[in-house]
């Protein structure tokens, strides 16, 4: 890998971007190696979640300690729930589950959304963390288009991994179907990106998140993306 540059950012792409595969095994073995159980692999139950956990399994050794987080907004799709237990099963996982419900006033859509309660169900995931892994990638919005494999997330004065900045929809489908992964059904039903069932409707890329409002991100990633 190459380092950081002064800024927190690679300088410029790194030798490993032109191999997706390469690029995700050796973030995922430099996190693992740095880290180790002070890692965080936050899982939204996505497409890109069924790659990394994979991966992240196969690395076996110390691979096998980091923790997988999820965050509840309590206004999941209930095809979320039931890949949620899939994942368990399938990866014999446990995953630590951080509360950003709100009982007395549900999230209703982009108008009343999770942003600031998710936010804070993430600081509390990543306490004690010293680095975290995402599913984000360069394709996915212009808001996520300059992801580096590895980052300084500066907010939180921790590392920020992105293993599959520079995988394609193409590269996880492929990976998806050679591995006969689960994954989340709603990706059949043309949701390229899935939040929550009041807010999420079908479309490519990021579009179906949040649809005809300008919001284009929840916040847990807003910080390290300015």
């Amino acid at each position: 890998m190459r380092g950081l540059s002064a800024s927190g950012q690679h300088a410029s792409p790194p030798a490993e971007a032109a191999d997706p595969a390469r690029s995700l095994a050796h973030t995922l073995r430099e996190a693992t190696e740095r880290h180790g159980e002070r890692l965080v692999l936050l899982c939204s139950f996505q497409k890109e979640e069924s790659v990394l956990i994979d991966e992240l399994l196969r690395l076996g050794g110390g691979a096998t300690d980091v923790r997988i987080a999820t965050i509840d907004t309590g206004v999941l799709f209930q095809e979320t729930m039931q890949t949620w237990r899939e994942f368990e099963q399938r990866f014999s996982i446990s995953v630590e589950v951080y509360d950003a419900s709100n009982a007395e006033a549900p999230w209703t859509g982009p108008e009343h959304c999770c942003s600031v309660a998710k936010v804070a169900a993430l600081e509390e995931a990543l306490r004690d963390a010293g680095g975290w892994i995402t599913g984000l990638r360069r394709e996915q919005s212009a808001t996520r288009a300059d992801a580096q494999l590895v980052e300084q997330d500066r907010a939180r004065g921790i590392y920020k991994y992105n293993p599959l900045a520079y995988w394609t929809e193409k590269d996880l489908w492929r990976r998806i179907h050679e591995r006969e992964l689960p994954y989340h059904p709603l990706h059949d039903q043309g949701y390229a990106s899935i939040g929550c069932a009041t807010c999420t409707n079908p479309g490519s890329g990021r579009e179906g998140r949040w649809a005809g409002s300008e919001k284009t991100e929840c916040g847990i990633h807003v910080e390290a993306l300015n």
